[in-house]
This record gives structure tokens, C-alpha cells and sequence, in this order.
């Protein structure tokens, strides 16, 4: 099995206008973002109003381009939602699914997730699914038991690794400063990757991603743990500099 090549992706939220969006993207594009620059695949994942623009600025670029979240359907009556298909025409080739605050904001069901997930790769696009725990499952000692419950439901059956990316984002550590322990997070992946090979005969290749909190001073220790390939980056990708620190501390 070829190696699983490390993933960063910038998830920029509901932050940035049009300039700050170019201004933000350029930065990245013109610090890390020549072919070979740092050792990992990067990717930015802007609003779904600058999606479109962001694509014209990361052409030439090794970065990367995704959306937040995508609806289930294609097409149709969905006043306020875009379909994947309409994410890859934007320029787009992943897209985010299930991310916590969706879960809680919007009150996305493992089922929901599941069927956004379907839809991102039937249009063609790499689904990053998240899954995680609150912090109070996690005092209760229940990680692990959510982590397999979310991804027997949220993950495609047969889902392919060159389509699908899982992203551990433990809930009480998303924008915190919080992280769990190394040795945690490393628990976590492995278990992740074990449960999903009930899910996906890829499960070795599937690459999964830590999120929570991940910033320069941390990542490099992070991102050389067993099974994690990768960061989901939340706060520190809005801001070039440190976005790029992350980048250069894949191994």
C-alpha cells in the first residue's frame, strides 16, 4: 500500500469578506503553496460565497480547494443550500461534512451526515467527514463509543480512500485551546481505523485527521503520532503565517 500522503486543511468557517478571503488565500498560496513547498497535500476550505472566487486565486497552486458542507440532494427545492455538484462547478474538490457545529447548529443526524457524505462523492468531490465527542461523553469515558457509533453512521459502506477523509474533532477541544493527551489522540485514530474497516476494505489507506485546537506549538508532535495524517485546522488557518507553521511540521 502506497503511503497515506498528509493532509492539511484550513476550515476558515463563517469568517472573511472578499478581501479578506483573496488576501487570506494569496498569503498561502505564495508562502506554502508552490508544488513541493512542504511535504503534505493543503487545503482550503472558505465560505460557499468565496469559494468561486478563492478557486480563480488558487490556480497554478498546489493548494487545494473545499467547501464547508453540501446538501444530500442535487438539486431542487432547498432555499439556502448548495448541492456538491454546485461546490465541484465552483471549483471545489472536497467538502466538509458533519463537522460539530453543523451537528449541534443545525442538528444533523449521523444519518444526515451519511447521505452528504454519499452525495459529495457521487458528485465527485472527496467527502472530510467529522466525527467526535462532547466533552462531557468524554468525562463519562465514552470517546471510543461515540467515535464507532458516528462512524458506522456517517460513513459510506464501501466508501473508497481516494474519496473520504474521517476527522476526529473532539467537540470540547474545537476553538478551546484544549487538546487531549498524544497518547488519547492516538487511541482514538487507532480505534477509528479499526472500526472502520468494517465499514471499507480501504480502511488502511483512509486518511484521518486531527482537529481540535491544532496549532503551530502543537502540530508537529500531533501530526507524528500513529494514524493521524493529517489536521482539520480551524482558528490558526485564518491566519497565513501560522496556517503555513502547520503546514511545514508534517514529517
Amino acid at each position: 500500500m502506497a503511503a497515506r500522503r498528509p493532509l492539511i486543511a484550513g476550515n476558515w468557517k463563517m469568517n472573511g469578506l472578499k478581501l479578506d478571503g483573496l488576501t487570506l488565500a494569496q498569503a498561502v498560496a505564495q508562502d506554502v503553496g508552490k508544488p513541493g513547498a512542504v511535504g503534505c497535500e493543503l487545503l482550503v476550505c472558505p465560505p460557499a460565497t468565496l469559494v468561486m472566487t478563492i478557486a480563480h486565486v488558487l490556480v497554478g497552486s498546489s493548494v487545494g480547494l473545499g467547501g464547508q458542507d453540501c446538501h444530500a440532494k442535487v438539486s431542487g427545492a432547498h432555499t439556502g443550500d448548495i448541492s456538491a455538484a454546485m461546490l465541484r462547478d465552483a471549483g471545489a474538490a472536497y467538502v466538509i461534512v458533519g463537522h460539530s457545529e453543523r451537528r449541534t447548529d443545525h442538528g444533523e443526524s449521523d444519518a444526515q451526515v451519511l447521505a452528504k457524505a454519499q452525495a459529495a462523492q457521487a458528485a465527485g468531490l472527496t467527502a472530510i467527514i467529522c466525527i467526535g465527542e462532547t466533552e462531557a461523553q468524554y468525562v463519562a469515558g465514552q470517546t471510543l463509543d461515540v467515535l464507532s457509533r458516528q462512524i458506522a453512521g456517517s460513513v459510506p459502506d464501501g466508501a473508497k480512500a481516494a474519496a473520504t477523509v474521517v476527522a476526529y474533532e473532539p467537540v470540547w477541544a474545537i476553538g478551546t485551546g484544549r487538546t487531549p493527551t498524544n497518547d488519547e489522540i492516538a487511541a482514538a485514530h487507532a480505534h477509528i481505523r479499526k472500526e472502520l474497516a468494517k465499514r471499507t476494505a480501504d480502511a488502511a489507506a483512509v486518511r484521518l485527521l486531527y482537529g481540535g485546537s491544532v496549532k503551530p506549538s502543537n502540530a508537529a508532535e500531533i501530526l507524528r503520532l500513529p494514524d493521524v495524517d493529517g489536521a482539520l485546522v480551524g482558528g490558526a488557518s485564518l491566519i497565513a503565517a501560522d496556517f503555513a507553521a502547520i503546514a511545514r511540521s508534517c514529517p
